[in-house]
């Protein structure tokens, strides 16, 4: 007992030694915020300390976990729907040389358009509702799946389209076997860089004209002057889309290492 006694400190101290030495660079960004906000008696309207953000995090888990798992479900659904929708014209695009003529340059096009210029447009067609966020969402992770996925395809090894020939191959079995495979490493980049991605376009949808979501209590907080709150929602928008992006990281090395 004495031992489990003297051993739990020492963890402590280990795991504030690793926080320190891995987030030094955090650390020392808050005290300074903290310094400042303290001696040059800034103004909380214009910028709370980081104590007062951290205890309005701590004191309404509830609102901030009921709207960040708002914005978490719709921008995993509409990453699905736009990740599915960029690979299946993908396909299509690689099947038909028509096809592939129409759609590859309308998807390069579209892809350097900023989503916020489509948010009006969509709002009108949708309704000011989440099935426009959701809509937006997904038009953001298309385009840029459609143009790796479709470099993908025409990405295999050299030589190996003769030889698939030779062998006598259907244009099915050298799809299944050699063109899609050989995508893998090009669909994966497009869920790296779509998945966070897919976290801030719905929390700017949900900022233009949502009704819930991170994005709409970033909103009704600054418009209150609640800046404590406007802070804490813009500390979990940021570490839910680092977050997507690491798990998007993780899941390409991973895949990435067992197709190689």
């Amino acid at each position: 007992m004495k031992a489990l006694v003297q051993t739990r400190p020492k963890r402590a101290m280990r795991l504030f030694a690793m926080i320190v030495s891995r987030y030094w660079g955090v650390l020392g960004i808050l005290a300074i915020w903290q310094l400042w906000v303290t001696i040059g008696g800034v103004n909380a309207v214009v910028l709370p300390s980081p104590a007062d953000v951290v205890a309005d995090m701590a004191g309404n888990p509830a609102v901030y976990i009921s709207n960040a798992s708002e914005t978490l479900l719709v921008a995993f659904l509409g990453l699905a729907t736009g990740f599915a929708a960029g690979v299946l014209l993908a396909v299509v695009a690689w099947a038909s040389r028509i096809l592939n003529g129409l759609l590859t340059p309308f998807g390069l096009v579209f892809s350097s358009i900023p989503v916020v210029a489509l948010i009006p447009i969509i709002a009108r067609l949708l309704g000011y509702n989440v099935y426009t966020v959701l809509a937006i969402v997904a038009i953001s992770a298309f385009f840029p799946t459609f143009v790796f996925a479709g470099a993908g395809l025409r990405s295999i090894p050299a030589g190996t389209d003769d030889l698939f020939t030779a062998l006598g191959a259907s244009r099915w079995q050298r799809f299944r076997r050699l063109v899609l495979p050989a995508s893998v490493p090009s669909l994966m980049v497009a869920l790296r860089l779509t998945a966070p991605e897919a976290v801030l376009a719905a929390i700017l949808a949900e900022l233009l004209m949502g009704t819930s979501g991170l994005g709409y209590m970033f909103r009704e907080a600054a418009g209150r002057f609640a800046m404590e709150r406007a802070f804490g929602t813009s500390i979990i928008a940021t570490v839910t889309s680092v977050l997507c992006f690491g798990l998007a990281l993780t899941a390409e090395r991973r895949v990435n290492a067992r197709w190689k």
